[in-house]
């Protein structure tokens, strides 16, 4: 993507160190290798341990085509790292998770507790970071918001807005009936399992070991196998997951999601970015268990590594900030605009940005953001969106590019996601893609982290990609401190594994089209590569020390 203006990073040179950056800011990042890793994609199924682990691993040896991070920290072994603060702007964060407690971000020119904003930052004891939305977390999806409040959004917007709605009102009548079918052939199909086994609860174990010539309960195994290859665990999570899909259905039907301003408990103007009386607390948890979507993405950038619990972030030194910004609908552009504020003025060098929406009123505010971030030498990891999508045609937001071609700064760094199949399957279906607007893959397909109170779980998304790849940045800033962050999102995206396959396109397929449409995988992203810890390191290494 073209740059709008370039962003010069200048400093008084007070120290050695900052005179050695400027120099090494200078440093054009090389081009990265076409060598093509030629494989044969991995026919055997992953074993438990690599389910778990995947994304640490290592197409050339172990088959699986993962960001070679074990690799990378035999690279890294006695060398000296700094500490990285990453900042996650996010739904709430549960620090206090066994795996997540000791990489906890700490202010400390602040006093627990007492009431008192000791380093006069605006924000009363704030801890571990900031709670943007107080005590609200069920929201209204942006388009909504427009259709409840039209004078936030120009004319062009609005009518944008008011065609989107007929088509979600039309999806909506579709889905209702879809997802009702489905209800009721999985509570047939529980009823049946029910009375064959003589009790409610039943594993799928007891449901795969049946073995009868009953028509029916051969339709009722038939029923609980597709729900658990659609990652249920029981019948009884699909008749909860599909019952609220339902309803999800109706309330946009009937137009019920637009009755409630949930952002009354906040206490401000969500649309006047300089209206703050109330909004937010230090309270940067989850205020819900099922909030678990921040947690799941700190685990990944810096879970505690080789602690004998859980799992291994991919960053060994860094601390996470809690920023809580994020909503169950979609976030508002000033929770977004003072969070990377925020996260920049209390010293995060990496920032994750793992949300995204179709409409955004207040867009200039986060354009702001990006570039003051820019301006403090701040990359910023941004999720590219879970709707198989072209994102250099149908806009989504954040973004970094106005008009989907220009850039506003060089710190914003935009991640698609990919799975553990190393042949026409390796991108996700459901990830957004642009030749123009994604710069790089990352793995973000059935990735296991940290959730609330102490779980684990496997989630897939771009959000998953994203702070995969930002545990790679807080790595290279860790070990390299010299470089920039403009110099950081260019080493991520020319160091990475360079993939030479025909991929099916995400979002192509279809009822009619099963098996989509196959594209080469350089056609998704800026780069056309895979980020690979291991090799940007190694370039970073060779940017620092000249080898």
């Amino acid at each position: 993507m073209k740059i709008l203006k370039p962003v010069f990073y200048s400093a008084v040179a007070i120290t050695t160190l900052a005179s050695c950056k400027t120099a090494y800011n200078k440093i054009a990042v090389p081009a990265g290798s076409n060598t093509i890793v030629n494989i044969s994609a991995k026919k055997a199924a992953l074993t438990d341990n690599e389910k778990e682990n995947w994304q640490h691993l290592d197409l050339a040896t172990d088959t699986i085509p993962g960001m070679s991070v074990n690799k990378a920290y035999d690279f890294l072994k006695g060398k000296k790292s700094v500490q990285v603060v990453v900042g996650v702007v996010d739904s709430g964060t549960d620090l206090k998770h066994e795996d997540l407690k000791d990489v906890a971000w700490v202010n400390t020119d602040e006093k627990a507790g007492n009431g008192i904003d000791d380093d006069k930052n605006g924000y009363v004891d704030d801890i571990n970071g900031w709670n943007f939305l107080g005590k609200s977390y069920t929201e209204h999806l942006e388009y909504e918001r427009i259709l409840m409040k039209p004078s936030i959004a120009d004319s062009e917007t609005l009518a944008e807005v008011k065609a989107y709605q007929e088509e979600k009102v039309s999806e909506a009548k579709i889905n209702k009936e879809r997802y009702g079918q489905y209800l009721a052939s999985v509570t047939k199909a529980d009823e049946a399992l029910t009375k064959y086994f003589g009790k409610p609860e039943y594993t799928q174990e007891e449901v795969l070991a049946v073995n009868t010539t009953d028509e029916n309960l051969t339709k009722a195994v038939n029923t609980a196998k597709a729900m658990f290859g659609f990652g249920l665990p029981s019948l009884a999570d699909a008749k909860k997951e599909l019952t609220s899909l339902v309803e999800k259905a109706d309330k946009t039907i009937n137009g019920d999601n637009l009755k409630t301003d949930y952002r009354t408990v906040v206490g401000d103007n969500a649309y006047d970015i300089n209206d703050k009386p109330g909004s937010g607390d230090n309270n940067t948890g989850h205020s819900e268990k099922g909030e678990a979507h921040g947690s799941h993405v700190s685990g990944i950038i810096g879970a505690t590594r080789n602690n004998g619990k859980g799992m291994n972030g991919v960053a060994n030194n860094v601390k996470i900030m809690a920023v809580r910004s994020v909503s169950d609908g979609d976030e508002y552009d000033k929770d977004v605009a003072l969070g990377l504020r925020y996260a920049v003025d209390n010293g995060a060098k990496v920032i994750n940005t793992s949300f995204g929406k179709a409409f955004s009123p207040n867009k200039e505010w986060v354009y702001d953001a990006i570039k003051y971030a820019a301006s403090k030498d701040v990359l910023i990891v941004n999720a590219a969106g879970n709707d198989g999508k072209n994102i250099d045609v149908e806009k989504t937001f954040p973004n970094d590019a106005p008009d989907l071609i220009t850039e506003v700064s060089d710190n914003f760094l935009t991640v698609g996601a990919m799975s553990a199949n190393y042949n026409k399957d390796l991108p996700a279906s459901f990830s957004n893609y642009g030749k123009k607007n994604v710069d790089v893959f990352a793995p973000g397909v059935q990735i296991y982290s940290t959730t609330p109170d102490g779980e684990y779980k496997k989630f897939s998304g771009t959000s998953m990609a994203s702070p995969s790849t930002a545990g790679v940045a807080a790595l290279i800033r860790s070990y390299y401190p010299q470089l920039s962050a403009s110099q950081v999102k260019h080493i991520l995206m020319n160091s990475g594994t360079k993939i030479d396959l025909m991929v099916t396109k995400p979002g192509s397929q279809s009822r009619e089209n099963p098996e989509g449409e196959l594209v080469p995988f350089s056609d998704l992203s800026v780069s056309g590569r895979v980020v690979n810890a291991y090799n940007a390191l190694r370039m970073a290494d060779r940017m620092v020390n000249g080898r």
